[in-house]
């Protein structure tokens, strides 16, 4: 039988690790926890997550209805709740605001990959959702094309939200996920951001999945996709109005199929040289 109180401490330790990282300033951020399938432990509104005390732990329902507690439950809780609906694997989530995840946020700038070992194997593809306002079924909606190729988030204009069988797990997607865009932005800022190979890519997918973890690009739907090239959710981008700005996107996979408006330039580049050439090679 899980132990509320323990989890309401584990929550509270959460925020204070999220206030502490500056991922949530003032009042920012929430957090739940699924206790069972139609109550769920949530941090409450107008709260500072860094001086939470598990007195301060409300007690909702799946349609956010609250059934316990001295405090008014986040206005966000609708957010969580879609994707608890979403993925039944989940047990918590959390949302705040890590200053570089959500500069990618802000700037529609889509998470290059096949850069780190550590995020291709724990993150993956990170998609952008679109802009809602905060807090109504429409916001908490935005989520659902995604959640289910991922465990984090990053919220178009707003943050980050990421989840997991547990509080600290939850926690985690977001913390590797910041650090990462900061050595991102860093390494623009030496000069250029250089990718792994596609066959080293694959070695690390490989890897993965033997640890357990699942990718969507090792699935079926994906076998044709430029490992390298954010096509699990290239499709959303023009609705959600990501687009390529600051990162050069890495040199297409030869072979592969590859999607969207700026790598299709570069391919019919490539595919004009290559006609060229086998001409002059026929006369």
């Amino acid at each position: 039988m899980t132990n509320a109180f323990q989890i309401k401490k584990e929550i509270c330790d959460i925020g204070r690790r999220i206030y502490a990282r500056n991922f949530a300033a003032a009042n920012d951020g929430n957090i739940t926890y699924r206790l069972s399938e139609n109550e769920v432990l949530c941090t409450p509104t107008l709260h500072c997550k860094g001086f939470l005390q598990p007195e301060d732990i409300c007690l909702i329902d799946m349609e956010g209805k609250q059934l316990a507690g001295i405090k008014k439950r986040s206005s966000e809780a609708l957010l969580h709740l879609q994707i608890y609906k979403e993925r039944s694997d989940i047990k918590s989530i959390v949302h705040c605001h890590p200053p570089h995840a959500t500069a990618f946020a802000i700037a529609r700038e889509p998470i290059p990959q096949c850069v780190l070992p550590e995020v291709e194997v724990f993150l993956g593809d990170v998609p952008i959702t679109k802009y809602e306002t905060p807090g109504g079924q429409a916001f908490a909606d935005t989520i659902i094309p995604v959640v289910k190729k991922t465990n984090v988030i990053i919220l178009a204009n707003h943050g980050t939200i990421s989840y997991g069988e547990t509080v600290e797990r939850a926690y985690w997607w977001t913390e590797i996920l910041d650090s990462y865009c900061y050595m991102l932005l860093m390494a623009r800022n030496l000069g250029k951001v250089n990718y792994v190979s596609p066959d080293k890519e694959r070695e690390l997918l490989d890897l993965k999945e033997q640890w357990g973890f699942t990718d969507p690009r090792n699935t079926k739907e994906m076998e044709n996709c430029d490992l390298c090239a954010n096509d699990v959710f290239r499709d959303s981008w023009e609705a959600v109005g990501i687009e390529r700005r600051a990162f050069e996107p890495p040199p297409p996979a030869v072979g592969r199929h590859v999607t969207g408006s700026a790598d299709n330039g570069q391919e019919k580049l490539i595919q004009t040289i290559t006609d060229r050439v086998m001409s002059a090679l026929n006369t």
